[in-house]
């Protein structure tokens, strides 16, 4: 055989064991707790990672939150409850906030909308405004390709709260016009 050949055949084999040994690796772990996981903004308006729903007993219901039926958006944790008239959250998801973020209050829903682009420039739907702040309105949302928001651009302001796509659609279907929503640090 002649030396390219046999040079050629050894880096081909060396590749193979050390993506091999990375996917070994990779099986192995580290692997953080779901509970654990933050929403982090990507550089792409398409990241394939979103916020994953989690159990109510891994996220309990602020204590400041109010009583009855309601949604939760604690700012702090970046995670929205959906909490049902007797105090139990039906469903607890993390999001991702804009740069201008609602004071602690209450709100109500005042309008809904089904689609438009984001301040961003991204085709969102299920669109729940709560609060208005910075002359900038605060909505709940959902990027319709189930992106995470790109980083704002620096100075710019967005009161968007992005959530996962499924995460939108249960919000939507949860907060009606007049809904209150209860916003925690």
């Amino acid at each position: 055989m002649p030396a390219s050949k046999v040079w050629v055949t050894g880096l081909t084999a060396g590749a193979i064991a050390a993506v091999t040994v990375l996917a070994v690796q990779a099986n192995k772990g580290p692997h953080p707790k779901a509970s654990a996981a933050r929403p982090s903004a990507s550089a792409s308006a398409h990241a394939s990672t979103s916020p994953k729903p989690h159990a109510t007993a891994a996220a309990g219901v602020p204590a400041d939150s109010g009583t009855g039926r309601r949604i939760v958006y604690g700012v702090g944790e970046k995670r929205v409850w959906l909490v049902d008239a007797s105090d139990k959250a039906g469903r607890t998801f993390t999001v991702w906030p804009g740069t201008v973020s609602p004071d602690p209050g209450t709100y109500t829903v005042s309008v809904r909308k089904d689609a438009t682009t984001g301040s961003d420039g991204v085709q969102i739907e299920n669109i729940v405004y709560f609060a208005t702040k910075s002359g900038l309105n605060i909505a709940f949302s959902n990027a319709v390709d189930g992106s995470s928001p790109p980083p704002a651009a620096a100075g710019k302001q967005t009161g968007g709260v992005r959530m996962a796509k499924a995460d939108g659609a249960a919000l939507w279907a949860f907060g009606t016009t007049s809904t209150k929503v209860i916003v925690v640090k």
